[in-house]
């Protein structure tokens, strides 16, 4: 006889370990790791970056979840482990592609802007029904894409993920 255990939920903001979690580009993984102390658990989660030296890998692995390198944020699709995987939260946190200058000028603003498109076009073949993209102020560009709808704007706060330390991209 086959038993179920029906998980009980332990959240933080807006994520639950009752979510399969995609994470972007996650530079040194402390967001993930944050997630999976909290749920006590990262079997839920995959993580991505392009750093393999980040010092947080051993922890999140430790605790279950799927670290990828090598992810293109533009066609997250075309790597071999997402190919067929859907998420119910897909959340590339502070996209920086690194280039130098003044980051609120029109010019760095229009550089940020296609590499976000491409993301949001990636992520938005692999949702679930009900899943979300979580990325910080991408509301306009977003709008563009008639099939996104915003569900809410959420204010980002690094205090209340504990252990999170943003991590800017660096480089052409």
């Amino acid at each position: 006889m086959e038993m179920h255990v029906k998980k009980k939920k332990r959240s933080i903001k807006h994520y639950s370990n009752l979510h399969k979690i995609l994470l972007v580009g996650e530079g040194d993984f402390s967001f993930a790791v944050c997630l999976a102390q909290a749920f006590g658990s990262a079997v839920n989660i995959v993580a991505t970056s392009v750093d393999s030296q980040a010092p947080n890998i051993e922890i999140l692995e430790g605790l279950g979840g799927t670290i990828l390198h090598e992810v293109d944020a533009h066609n997250m699709t075309e790597h071999p482990d997402l190919r067929h995987k859907s998420s119910d939260r897909i959340v590339f946190n502070f996209l920086h592609t690194g280039y130098k200058g003044h980051e609120h000028s029109n010019s760095q603003i229009q550089r940020q802007q296609e590499p976000v498109r491409a993301f949001l076009k990636s992520a938005r073949s692999m949702l679930t029904r009900n899943g979300e993209i979580h990325q910080v102020e991408i509301e306009k560009l977003a709008e563009e894409d008639e099939k996104l709808r915003l569900v809410e704007k959420a204010k980002f706060s690094e205090s209340d993920y504990s252990g999170y330390v943003n991590k800017r991209g660096d480089g052409s």
